[in-house]
């Protein structure tokens, strides 16, 4: 027989959530694996008459951990075309191929296929329009977050497929690595990783009633069917009853386009006070209405805290049962260079002239330093990832965000490195931050 080898880099994932299946490209250093939870019982006594002390150990599985998964996907926003196969819309409107990921960890638990948005108790979570795509956190506040199942599809022939259930998004990162693609780095966790080989059905078609998996096994709900006329794409067996067979559609559009990655050097932020007098002294400490500053890199990481509950049965291997939420939290940082203008423009060169030019950030830490007696400050912060205009990009706003006292890193050049906590404008709100995709 035959041996096959599986290579990361023939690999596809897919997820399923609310009974339709997406197509998310992911680069290489994707991971996916489940731990046992054991216990040990040694025994520790004495000598007896003979000199004898045992000295023996056993070991019990008491439980799975939580499946663990992560991997990274570029930004890629895009405008539907409104048609055709794995279409992502009926109309010309604004979508992501991660877009899913995000529904998720903001909270949604149902798939709208007739407006295509994602939303939970009737709410939007992720908007698409004509001019733009929204993402919101209005439905975060809740111990429990809607799940999905990933596919992980190895190989490239007799291909290998494993999926873990009731998948919840835990992380996402953004690096702005001034030479790279924006990228997010997702992680998150899972009941189970289980093996779906015998279940899987390769074929052209659809398969009908009757027809068998790889392990001999008839078809059955919940089977998986990699298309081989469709680069072995991923639907999942809804129905397999002699003439009704049905399977979940199935959104890939612009999986493969090369006009929607975005290049971080093209990012620009802006912080704007949200008060010039944040002591309420009636002096203005903060003497720029805002400040643009040109970046060298950064980061911004959004949270769940997810934790699992595992049952503690005796005589048995438990599974997770259910995860709960933690604290959402969004943070990062930002670094630019230590710069200030001389005034040879026509512009302020100093904190107390009103007209403190763009990308200024000598005046940003200048003015910064003058508020050390507010020990909670607030600006709105903006991340316009692909430029202030320019499509495609992803805009991301912080309207609350308290910033730490700005740092000099001292290297061949000068830079200034900054630390952040996005926070809702009241403790219960879930207002920290707010998405934007713009298609090309």
């Amino acid at each position: 027989m035959a041996q096959h080898l599986y290579f990361a880099r023939d690999t596809k994932l897919f997820i399923e959530f609310d009974s339709v299946v997406w197509e998310i490209p992911v680069l290489d250093g994707f991971s996916f694996s489940q731990a046992t939870n054991a216990t040990e019982i040694t025994l520790a006594e004495m000598e007896n008459s003979a000199g004898v002390s045992r000295r023996g150990r056993r070991a019990f599985n008491d439980s799975l951990a939580p499946a663990e998964w992560s991997f990274s996907t570029y930004v890629r926003p895009f405008i539907s075309a409104g048609s055709g196969a794995g279409a992502a819309d009926g109309s010309a409107e604004h979508h992501a191929v991660e877009e899913v990921l995000w529904a998720l960890m903001a909270g949604a638990d149902n798939y709208d296929q007739s407006t295509y948005d994602f939303d939970r108790s009737g709410t939007n979570v992720i908007t698409p329009g004509g001019s733009n795509s929204t993402i919101n956190f209005d439905q975060s506040n809740k111990s429990t977050l809607g799940t999905a199942n990933l596919y992980f599809v190895l190989g490239s022939s007799n291909r290998q497929a494993y999926k873990i259930s009731s998948a919840v998004v835990n992380e996402a990162s953004i690096d702005f690595d001034i030479d790279g693609i924006a990228t997010i780095n997702w992680s998150g966790f899972g009941s189970e990783v289980i093996d779906m080989w015998g279940s899987t059905k390769e074929s052209t078609t659809e398969p009908n009633n009757g027809d068998t998996t790889n392990d001999g096994s008839t078809l059955a709900v919940g089977d998986i069917w990699l298309d081989t006329d469709n680069s072995y794409r991923l639907a999942v067996m809804t129905n397999v009853g002699a003439g009704t067979e049905a399977s979940t559609p199935l959104v890939y559009e612009d999986v493969t386009a090369t006009d929607n990655f975005i290049r971080n050097r093209l990012t620009v932020a802006t912080i704007t006070p949200n008060s010039q007098d944040p002591d309420s002294d009636g002096t203005n400490e903060l003497i720029g209405t805002s400040y643009d500053l040109t970046l060298t890199g950064g980061n911004i990481t959004v949270g769940n805290n997810i934790t699992y509950i595992i049952p503690e049965e005796l005589g048995t291997v438990n599974t997770p049962f259910a995860h709960v939420t933690g604290t959402r939290s969004v943070s990062g940082n930002f670094t630019c260079y230590l710069q200030r203008y001389d005034g040879t423009d026509g512009q302020g060169m100093n904190s107390g002239d009103t007209s403190t030019p763009a990308d200024d950030s000598a005046n940003f830490f200048e003015d910064f330093g003058a508020i050390d007696n507010v020990i909670t400050n607030s600006f709105a912060l903006v991340f316009k990832i692909g430029g202030a205009s320019g499509t495609p990009r992803l805009e991301m706003n912080c309207p609350t965000t308290h910033v730490e006292i700005p740092s000099h890193s001292i290297e061949d050049v000068i830079t200034v490195e900054t630390n952040f906590q996005a926070l809702p404008s009241t403790i219960s709100e879930t207002d920290e931050l707010d998405l934007t995709y713009v298609g090309a």
